[in-house]
């Protein structure tokens, strides 16, 4: 049995194996995939502190990097139960049960995708999901965002401040956002409400050129001729293995600053947590935090 189980190894999961490490704790990360998180797939990261520009393969190798060299060892297997109300927490694969004094739940959350060809083929180049992450590197351009809820009214408004125009493409008449942000886009001279369209395909060589739009009411399709598109349709926190054990909040594990959940012994860290912010630098924030609170709890 060991003082910390990490699940996930992404930037919180890693993060917190570091500074786990440091405060004298046995730790394990257990992965079902690829070390690293969606940020793997990032060609260009420009907005971590100290880090003027760096690819998103090779942020996560130093990531990695560093915490090997503290003796963390990531376990590559599939949780598919666990039991975390007890003392000693559990979780349990094909292979074996994983036993622990706490347990820091860093699974992520996953966006929501369009599903339209040349989605996949265009992703890193010219099809982004966070407009915060990617904007920069469209300044002077043409871009467009799929999305009627707040995070995609308002990453309209941030991207407007640099791009030349943005296209707001929302399937519906009315917007889901609030009304102070749904006007505030309105009066935004570069944001051209494109209302009753869906994105039906990306186009492009070697990157985003264009995107066909199919009218949801009938009317004709059209193509706007755009250098990328941010799909803000949503997130889904990828919760359900304990979604029975802790409380949640709109499918989030409901958490403050201290990254306690309401289990003792169970903490939470990153994009999985609530919380209105979700970068890499908050995710490396929140496993340090959770790591440290973990510590505390041992003691």
């Amino acid at each position: 049995m060991v003082d910390l189980i990490i699940l996930g190894a992404g930037t919180a999961g890693l993060s917190a194996a570091i500074y786990g490490v440091r405060a004298g704790l046995s730790v394990q990360i257990i992965e079902s995939g690829l070390y690293g998180g969606q940020i793997v797939n990032s060609p260009d990261v420009d907005n971590y502190p100290g880090i003027a520009s760096i690819s998103g393969f090779d942020f996560v190798q130093n990531l990695h990097n560093h915490a090997a060299g503290l003796g963390v060892k990531i376990i590559n297997d599939t949780i598919f139960d666990v039991e975390l109300q007890s003392n000693v927490k559990k979780l349990i694969s094909k292979k074996q049960v994983y036993e622990a004094k706490t347990v820091l739940l860093a699974t992520g959350a996953s966006h929501r995708k369009l599903g339209c060809p040349g989605e996949e083929e265009f992703a890193g180049r010219g099809v982004s999901y966070c407009a915060t992450c990617d904007g920069a590197f469209f300044k002077g351009k043409d871009v467009a965002i799929a999305g009627g809820g707040n995070t995609a009214l308002e990453d309209a408004l941030f991207l407007s401040n640099n791009c030349n125009k943005v296209y707001l493409v929302h399937r519906r008449e009315e917007f889901r956002a609030h009304r102070t942000v749904v006007e505030a886009v309105k009066a935004r001279e570069n944001i051209q409400l494109t209302l009753n369209y869906t994105v039906s395909e990306i186009r492009g060589t070697n990157a985003v050129e264009s995107i066909l739009l199919r009218h949801t009411a009938g009317g004709p399709d059209k193509e706007l001729a755009v250098s990328g598109i941010f799909v803000a349709i949503g997130l889904d926190p990828n919760t359900k293995l304990f979604a029975s054990q802790v409380e949640l909040e709109n499918g989030y594990v409901k958490a403050g600053e201290n990254c306690h959940t309401n289990v003792p012994g169970v903490f939470v860290a990153g994009d999985v947590r609530t919380k209105d912010l979700r970068q890499l630098i908050t995710a490396a924030s929140d496993g340090a935090v959770a790591a440290v609170e973990a510590a505390k709890f041992l003691q």
